[in-house]
C-alpha cells in the first residue's frame, strides 16, 4: 500500500472515531435517556447530505486533573453548516457523550467559528444545547469561552436570526447564550435551565425543589417566559425549528421567503360579522379571528403558554410572512399586564429587526390594576411595548375589533406610533375609558343633586356611548383610516400589505435608543 493510501486510510479511521464522540457505550447511555446524539440531531435538522462539518479533529488543551487522558476528537461539540429547505444555516450541537458536553476553551472556539461564519454569510445560527456547564478543570479558560460566545450573541443580535434548542441540561453561565438569542425551545421532561441548581438553592435559601420545578420546560414556558416553545419529542422540536426558519429571513438585509398562496385574498369570512357578542363584556376567542383571516388558517404561535392575554406569532397574508400581535379577550379580558407587555414588545422588536410586517388585532380594555402590577413595574413594561411599536419602521397594520381604551389604546399600535394603516370594525370602542367609568367621573357631582342618581347616570352613559364609544370619532380625525366590514378583514389587510411593500422609513441618527427596562 502506498503512503498516500495509508494516509487516506488513517483519515477515514479518524473520521469514524470522531463520529463516535464519547464512544459506543456513551451513545447507548444517551439513547437510554430517550435522547438523540448531537450528530443525529443535526441529521434530522438539515437537508439530507447538506452538512459540512468544521473542526472535526479539534482537541482540548487542558492537562489539569488528568484531562490529558480524556481526549476526544471534536471535543464535545459538532459544528458546521448545511441547508434547511435549501437555505444556508450554521449549526452547532453539544455532544453530551463527551465529558457531559461540558464547555471547554476549544469547544467555545468551535462555536464562535460558526457564529462568525454566520455573520459573514448572513445566515441563521442554530445552537443545540446539551451540556453539564463549564468544564471545571479548565477554570477561567472555560469562563472566557462562554464570554466569547456571549459577545458574539450580542453582536449578531438583530443581524442574523439566532435559535437555541435546549435538548438537555443547561445551567449556570450556559443559560445566558440562549437568553441572548431570538428564540429558545425546550424539551419537556428532559431539559432544564437555571442559574443555580437545586442543591445551591437548598443551601442558600433553604428551599427544597427539584430540577423540573426550578427550571424545567413547563416552568419557563408558563411562568418565566424564558422559553418560546416546548416539545414532547426531539422529532417535534426539530420540526418546530424548521417551521420557524420558514417564516423568517436569513438576515436583516433580506425579507422572509414568500410562499405560493392558493388562498384567495378576497375570501370573505362571514363568521366574523357575528363573532362579537352583543354584550361588550363577554369574551370571544381571538384565535378564531386569526385563523379566519390568515392564509389557509395557518398560525405559528410564539410563547403560547405564557401571558395568554396577548397572542404573538407568525402567519402569512397572500404568501407574505407577517408577525401578528393580538389581544385575547378569552384570557383576563385581554387586559395588558407586565408579562403581556414584555412578551409583545420583544416579538415586535424581532419583527422590526428582520423586516417582517406587523399586523395588530386590538381588543384591549386597559392595563391590569393593583399593587402586584405596580410593584413589578407595569409602567416600565408597558413602556417597552409602547417603545417597540413606536420604534418599528416595518409596515404596520392595526385593526381595532372592539375595545381600545386609554393608555392600552396607545401602546397597541395606534396611528400616532407611526402605524401606516389603521382599520376598525363598526363595533370598535375607542375612548379614554369605558362609558360607566367615564360617566362616574364626569357627572359625579351632578348626579348627587338628582332625584334618581342611577337613572341619571344611566342616561348619561347612553349618551357617552353614542358620542364616544364608536370608531367614527377617531375616523373623524384621521386616526382610523377606514371602518371596515369584519368579513372583509383579510382582503383589506392583504391590500394594505401590498401597498406598503415599498415602505421606506428611518429613525433619527443615533447610536441606539435606551429602551425602558
Amino acid at each position: 500500500m502506498s503512503k498516500q493510501l495509508e494516509k487516506i486510510k488513517e483519515l477515514i479511521a479518524k473520521r469514524e472515531q470522531a463520529r463516535l464522540g464519547g464512544g459506543e457505550k456513551a451513545i447507548e447511555k444517551q439513547h437510554a435517556r430517550g435522547k438523540y446524539t448531537a450528530r443525529e440531531r443535526i441529521d434530522m435538522l438539515l437537508d439530507e447530505g447538506s452538512f459540512e462539518e468544521v473542526d472535526m479533529f479539534k482537541l482540548h488543551r487542558c492537562t489539569n486533573f488528568g484531562m490529558e487522558k480524556k481526549q476526544y476528537l471534536g471535543d464535545g461539540v459538532v459544528a458546521g453548516s448545511g441547508t434547511i429547505d435549501g437555505r444556508l444555516v450554521y449549526v452547532f450541537a453539544q455532544d453530551f457523550t463527551v465529558n457531559g458536553g461540558s464547555l471547554s476553551e476549544t469547544m467555545a472556539e468551535k462555536i464562535c467559528k460558526v457564529m462568525d461564519l454566520g455573520m459573514k454569510m448572513g445566515a441563521p445560527v442554530i445552537g443545540i444545547n446539551d451540556s453539564g456547564g463549564a468544564r471545571i478543570q479548565e477554570a477561567v479558560n472555560a469562563l472566557a469561552g462562554y464570554a466569547e460566545i456571549f459577545e458574539r450573541n450580542i453582536l449578531a443580535s438583530g443581524v442574523i436570526p439566532q435559535i437555541s434548542g435546549i435538548f438537555g441540561p443547561c445551567a449556570g453561565g450556559a443559560v445566558y447564550s440562549p437568553a441572548l438569542t431570538d428564540f429558545t425551545l425546550m424539551m419537556e421532561n428532559t431539559s432544564y435551565m437555571f442559574l443555580t441548581g437545586p442543591k445551591v438553592v437548598k443551601t442558600v435559601t433553604g428551599e427544597d425543589i427539584d430540577q423540573e420545578h426550578l427550571g424545567g420546560a413547563s416552568v419557563h414556558a408558563s411562568k418565566s417566559g424564558v422559553t418560546h416553545f416546548t416539545a414532547s419529542t426531539e422529532e417535534e422540536a426539530i420540526e418546530m425549528i424548521k417551521t420557524l426558519i420558514s417564516y423568517i429571513p436569513s438576515n436583516n438585509m433580506e425579507e422572509a421567503p414568500r410562499k405560493e398562496c392558493n388562498d384567495p385574498i378576497n375570501r370573505m369570512e362571514d363568521s366574523l360579522n357575528e363573532i362579537l357578542p352583543d354584550d361588550p363584556n363577554k369574551a370571544y376567542d381571538m384565535y378564531k379571528v386569526i385563523s379566519a383571516i390568515v392564509d389557509n388558517g395557518e398560525f405559528f404561535e410564539v410563547q403560547p403558554k405564557f401571558a395568554k392575554n396577548i397572542i404573538v406569532g407568525f402567519a402569512r397574508f397572500n404568501g407574505q410572512s407577517v408577525g401578528i400581535v393580538a389581544n385575547q379577550p378569552a384570557a383576563y379580558a385581554g387586559v395588558l399586564d407586565v408579562n403581556a407587555s414584555r412578551k409583545g414588545a420583544r416579538f415586535v422588536r424581532f419583527c422590526d429587526a428582520f423586516n417582517i410586517p406587523i399586523v395588530t388585532l386590538v381588543d384591549v380594555p386597559g392595563f391590569l390594576p393593583g399593587t402586584g402590577q405596580e410593584y413589578n413595574a407595569v409602567i416600565l413594561h408597558g413602556a417597552q411595548l409602547l417603545y417597540a411599536f413606536g420604534e418599528a419602521t416595518v409596515p404596520k397594520v392595526t385593526v381595532t375589533l372592539r375595545k381600545s381604551y386609554g393608555g392600552s389604546h396607545i401602546v397597541m399600535g395606534c396611528k400616532q406610533l407611526r402605524t401606516d394603516i389603521n382599520y376598525a370594525w363598526p363595533n370598535a370602542e375607542i375612548a379614554v375609558m369605558g362609558a360607566s367609568g367615564a360617566v362616574a367621573v364626569l357627572y359625579a357631582k351632578e348626579a348627587k343633586g338628582q332625584e334618581d342618581p342611577k337613572a341619571f347616570l344611566a342616561e348619561k352613559e347612553e349618551e357617552y356611548v353614542k358620542l364616544f364609544q364608536n370608531p367614527y370619532q377617531a375616523a373623524k380625525y384621521g386616526y382610523i383610516d377606514d371602518v371596515i366590514e369584519p368579513r372583509n378583514t383579510r382582503f383589506r389587510i392583504c391590500r394594505a400589505l401590498a401597498q406598503l411593500a415599498t415602505k421606506r422609513e428611518s429613525l433619527p441618527a443615533k447610536k441606539h435608543g435606551n429602551i425602558p427596562m
